[in-house]
């Protein structure tokens, strides 16, 4: 881009010129306008760019991900046809003249796709604005530095050296990057065209996630250090956040739908194996029975007040927060949060990590459980639960007393005092992400060490940010602490955050990595994508002593490790009960009643259309209660109002005149929703298709059967013409109610024709005084399950012991569906977490069962009904 742009050797055309012009522009504001104008006049340029990129650039890539929109678009144009059909033959020839000449050998643009001319046009949108965005940044740098009156030579010395590694590393980061991608995924070819390869990671991409991304702009960092400003280094952190939020709305969702598609669904349990080894022996013990479902109350991420480790946990922290508040922040109680932090750390890294320690070499842990007739799970259990709270007592102690020798600056322009804030806060975050990550890959097992427990472990995990580092905690899990000390500038703080970051690197050496040595074997990789980039990137005479080196931390780690566990097996001699079980601790808008006729409404009689539904009838019109009473009752009448299944399709044929507009569309609304019979007043938040394909940019095509077919027309003046359409999946909602489809005219709300209400309902499977059998539950679900996956042969299942496919697990409305149907079919409440978990129909099944028979003592229903059988037996 640089290149082709500023070497007067690369040939131009009229888009280099624009470019170049509006480059100039900015070059002449920062000079001609005086200070501080100047300043706030670049600092607006540089947002609307940023902006242009991260919004504006942001929309084109996920409509056309999402809709293929901008080619919609160049097609709907004709823009790269020739003039005899194209309508603005000065496009073509513009499209021509600015494609061809950037690309002088092998490309001819009438010969080529569509797809990648549309992607050629849209490089040089991406150039203006990416041009224009970096040349703002730095203009307004420059504009901004200025030399602090009380620096010296050192720190004037140790900024602008700094600041050219930090630019120097970010080029060669974008070099790299682009060497690796090429222009192709630079400019985000994918978005519009595959080319038969692989996700690459190599080079750059092996020394951290989305390198064009993270460490790609230290440069900026690297600017605001010379340029000696705190406005350029927030307006750097602003652009630098929102390229993280362009990452996770553009390109992260692009990435996994087209590298990354849930794989197919196998049609039987045993093609699967839907469980794994580990699994399946993780349920077992945690269950009883393997073939129950699994565990889906995660102890992460999941907050309930009804557990007693997280009501324990929010006790604890509201009694720490309390007494911090309280108590006065005096010499003592200084002293005391920070020794009680300290006692809070030795514990959950010493105390802890000498109970796994144990655990890996005796199972001293279980084996405690196992004495008075627990299992492996209940022991697994219970330490799930003194991990937790250990963790929050540590992180919460630590902050406390941070807090404590925390004092608010008086002056935040005085010396670093903001810089430290800024860095410190930044440092939080760095750990709130690395945790976030490390949880994200390794789960809920991972998390809690279950590889200690349990002899059947998963193999091990290297993705997300274990594709990059071996033990990312060793470094980045202490970032938090170091940013808490630099907020706090206190002594004692910088002393705890040592004490963390050694406690920590101790229980990865002495705890983690020996029984990680023990169960996986060779299995462990050694080297990491980080060291193996840097071991490769150094020279030769480099890579020679940094083997000595390792050679030499080797043997001092293993004396290190023996001499410790002499220690602790001194220590531990008398103590078998140095562990005790702590477990138990928008308004509506205002509407005149004025009657006005639309233009576009000229010409057109409502008479002259027409609605008709049909669907997959819930219960036949006989089978209707006409009792008064309850909520059975019901009028009756010749004209019975249809009831149609909960998520099954619905076909709708609509009649019009023959000249209606091919704008027109019909949407689903319930019946309360719009009081207006002639407009509707709320949208339909996508539950609409069109009439007449071609029509509109996105793919609100799906759906059309046929469009403007002839028909007779008696007793009506000019002809008609009728059409079908079927509303399923996202076109329908996913709620009970009385519904209703409208035509509308043109595009607009108003509406030509309403057709008769409906009713889409659940039938409740238990009645009152009945007990339910797996085999009826079996049989009540999997209809509806099949209905809530959209009847997709990827998705839904054929039999109850089939899987379904993997979206259920990625795309959570699947499972939201399912337990909204579940509620309402077996007055049961469900996790959505519990849908993915299970997998097919038979263990949902099993759970829906198990459930009522749980709460068969406080049914209304079945307060009779006591549970004849152990829950085991039931199932079997």
């Amino acid at each position: 881009m640089v290149s082709q742009l500023l070497d007067p050797r690369e040939p131009k055309n009229l888009s280099d010129y624009i470019v170049l012009g509006v480059l100039a522009l900015h070059i002449w504001l920062a000079w001609a306008v005086p200070a501080p104008y100047n300043k706030y006049l670049l600092g607006f340029a540089f947002a609307f760019w940023r902006l242009a990129y991260n919004v504006g650039i942001g929309y084109l890539l996920t409509v056309q991900s999402k809709y293929n929109l901008l080619v919609t678009w160049a097609r709907r144009l004709r823009a790269f046809e020739q003039p005899g059909k194209n309508p603005r033959p000065w496009l073509y020839n513009l499209l021509k003249t600015e494609l061809e000449t950037k690309i002088p050998k092998d490309y001819r643009m009438d010969e080529a796709p569509i797809e990648y001319n549309t992607w050629l046009a849209f490089r040089r949108v991406v150039d203006l604005i990416l041009m224009c965005d970096f040349v703002s940044y730095c203009l307004f740098a420059i504009v901004c530095a200025h030399k602090p009156g009380d620096e010296g030579l050192g720190m004037l010395l140790g900024r602008w050296v700094g600041g050219i590694a930090l630019v120097g590393f970010n080029l060669w980061v974008k070099l790299d990057a682009h060497r690796v991608v090429k222009d192709y995924a630079w400019y985000w070819g994918d978005f519009f065209y595959l080319i038969e390869q692989e996700l690459t990671f190599d080079g750059v991409f092996e020394m951290a996630p989305h390198p064009m991304y993270s460490i790609g702009y230290a440069g900026y960092y690297g600017i605001s250090m010379m340029a000696a400003s705190y406005d350029v280094l927030f307006i750097s952190i602003a652009a630098h956040a929102l390229q993280f939020v362009f990452l996770a709305f553009v390109e992260n969702p692009h990435i996994e739908k087209t590298y990354n598609p849930p794989p197919p669904r196998l049609r039987a349990e045993s093609e699967s194996g839907s469980q794994t080894e580990a699994d399946a022996l993780i349920t077992k013990e945690l269950n009883g029975n393997s073939d129950a479902p699994q565990p889906v109350h995660n102890m992460i991420g999941s907050f309930d007040v009804f557990r007693v480790t997280d009501a324990s946990s929010l006790i604890i922290v509201a009694c720490f927060v309390a007494l911090t508040v309280v108590t006065p922040t005096s010499r003592t109680y200084q002293t005391l949060a920070v020794v009680n932090a300290i006692f809070w750390r030795l514990w959950y890294s010493v105390g802890l990590g000498y109970i796994l320690k144990k655990q890996s070499e005796k199972k001293m842990y279980t084996r405690h459980f196992l004495k008075f007739g627990e299992s492996t799970g209940e022991a697994w259990r219970q330490w799930k639960g003194l991990y937790h709270i250990s963790m929050i007592l540590c992180h919460v102690s630590f902050l406390t007393a941070c807090w404590k020798m925390y004092t608010y600056p008086e002056d935040w322009s005085y010396g670093s005092v903001l810089l430290k804030h800024v860095i410190g806060v930044s440092l939080i975050a760095l750990q709130l992400w690395t945790s976030s990550s490390i949880y994200e890959s390794l789960g809920e097992f991972g998390w809690f060490y279950g590889d200690f427990f349990f002899e059947s472990p998963r193999p091990p995990t290297y993705n997300s940010i274990y594709r990059f580092l071996n033990n990312p905690e060793r470094v980045l899990g202490a970032a938090g602490f170091w940013g808490m000390a630099l907020i706090t500038w206190s002594k004692a703080v910088f002393v705890m955050a040592l004490v963390s970051q050694l406690l920590m690197l101790g229980f990865i050496s002495f705890v983690e990595k020996p029984h990680m040595q023990k169960i996986y074997g060779q299995n462990l990789r050694k080297e990491a994508g980080l060291t193996k980039f840097v071991k490769k990137s150094l020279p030769a005479p480099v890579k020679r002593w940094q083997q000595g080196v390792d050679k030499v931390l080797d043997e001092t780690k293993h004396f290190a490790e023996d001499f410790i566990d002499a220690a602790l097996t001194r220590l531990s001699a008398g103590s078998s009960n140095f562990v005790k079980d702590t477990t138990a601790l928008f308004h509506k808008p205002l509407r005149l009643s004025i009657n006005r006729i639309d233009r576009d409404l000229a010409g057109y009689d409502p008479k002259h259309y027409k609605l008709s539904v049909e669907g997959e009838l819930l219960v036949a019109p006989d089978e209707k209660a006409t009792r008064k009473e309850s909520a059975d009752a019901r009028v009756s009448k010749d004209v019975k109002t249809k009831v149609f299944q909960y998520g099954a399709p619905i076909r709708v044929k609509w009649t019009a005149p023959a000249n209606h507009s091919k704008k027109d569309w019909v949407g689903l609304y319930l019946v309360t929703d719009n009081r207006n019979r002639d407009f509707t007043e709320v949208p339909s938040l996508g539950r609409w298709i069109p009439t007449c394909r071609g029509q509109y940019d996105t793919t609100t095509d799906e759906g059309i059967i046929s469009y403007d077919e002839k028909v007779e027309s008696e007793g009506v003046e000019g002809p008609l013409v009728q059409g079908e359409m079927v509303f399923e999946g996202d076109k329908l909602w996913w709620t009970q109610g009385v519904y209703e489809f409208r035509y509308h005219h043109h595009g607009k709300h108003n509406v030509m024709s309403i057709s008769e209400p409906f009713e889409v309902r659940i039938p409740l499977v238990v009645k009152e005084g009945t007990e339910l059998t797996i085999e009826e539950a079996e049989n009540a679900l999997l209809p509806i399950v099949r209905n809530c996956l959209d009847r997709d042969p990827e998705i839904a299942p054929e039999t109850v012991d089939e899987p379904w496919g993997a979206h259920v697990e990625r795309d959570g409305k699947y499972a939201e569906r399912v337990v909204y149907a579940i509620r309402e079919m077996f007055a049961i409440e469900f996790s959505p977490a519990v849908v993915p978990a299970d997998g097919n129909v038979k263990k949902l099944a099993w759970r829906v069962v198990n459930g009522r028979i749980v709460l068969a003592p406080y049914s209304m229903s079945l307060q009779s009904k006591r549970p004849p059988t152990p829950i085991a037996d039931n199932y079997k």
